[in-house]
């Protein structure tokens, strides 16, 4: 990888580079470096080759800029079955998201058959030609391969993407961490509409039944809904043998509401 990663250790820090730009604000950072690095943190700590970090969830409830990071974590708790750590993100002193890993013990599957949705029937990556990269961000910020349903419409999307950074400089990634730096897009492949994306998201959950074996994560959307501004919405995710899991996401609408008149505000406060 000859791209600049997205965070360089100084100390027991992580300073953030312009690659981790968000684009909601050019001095913030993307929700999924923040989501890559928590995972990144709970699987080094925590992760054992026995365990399946089978579900991680991460709340995002502040936009962090590029203050150096500390990334504290805890083990909540250690079975012979369970393992469950959380992590939190601290950017410039300030609490701004917080993750909870949940590692479950690999064994064998139970007999019977149980229905699951038919196989992914789409081209490989390798079979379908790579994005202009000057024709949007999407191009310059992953390496894409779009499949169906593409952004400024409004039907369903099939993509696959794969990494083209390292979370953190020198640690190159593993197949969790791909996921976990990946996860994020679910909210723009599930919640953008024909207008473009109005939605921001606050949490990203992802669900894994098993580690991705290639470096492309297929994303197809499978789900969407919003009511007074608050969306949910959900991607099946693959690699190139098949089904790994999903992940989800709730949203906001980005259009705030109207703050009240002073008077009000202080009526309401009493």
């Amino acid at each position: 990888m000859t791209n600049e990663p997205f965070f360089k250790r100084d100390g027991d820090h992580y300073v953030p580079t312009p690659a981790g730009r968000g684009p909601w604000n050019p001095n913030s950072l993307h929700g999924r470096v923040i989501v890559g690095l928590l995972g990144f943190e709970l699987e080094r700590k925590h992760g054992d080759p026995d365990f399946l970090p089978a579900r991680l969830t991460v709340d995002m409830y502040r936009l962090p800029g590029f203050d150096p990071i500390e990334v504290t974590t805890r083990l909540i708790r250690e079975g012979g079955r369970i393992r469950v750590a959380e992590a939190e993100f601290i950017s410039g002193g300030v609490s701004m998201a917080k993750a909870t890993c949940q590692f479950l013990r690999r064994t064998e599957n139970p007999e019977g058959k149980v229905w699951k949705a038919p196989e992914w029937d789409v081209p490989k990556p390798a079979a379908i030609p790579a994005p202009d990269p000057s024709s949007g961000p999407m191009g310059k910020m992953w390496s894409t391969r779009p499949i169906s349903g593409g952004f400024g419409q409004g039907g369903q999307r099939r993509m696959w993407m794969s990494e083209v950074r390292d979370i953190v400089e020198g640690e190159p990634l593993t197949p969790f961490q791909r996921v976990a730096v990946a996860a994020d897009f679910a909210s723009p492949a599930a919640h953008a509409s024909d207008q473009g994306l109005a939605f921001i998201n606050s949490d990203v959950t992802v669900y894994l039944h098993r580690m991705p074996r290639t470096e492309w994560i297929g994303f197809e959307s499978a789900y969407h809904d919003a009511t007074d501004g608050v969306a949910v919405g959900e991607c099946r995710l693959y690699d190139e043998e098949g089904s790994i899991g999903f992940a989800s996401c709730a949203a906001l609408a980005q259009k705030r509401p109207a703050r009240p008149a002073p008077a009000e505000e202080a009526k309401a406060e009493a």
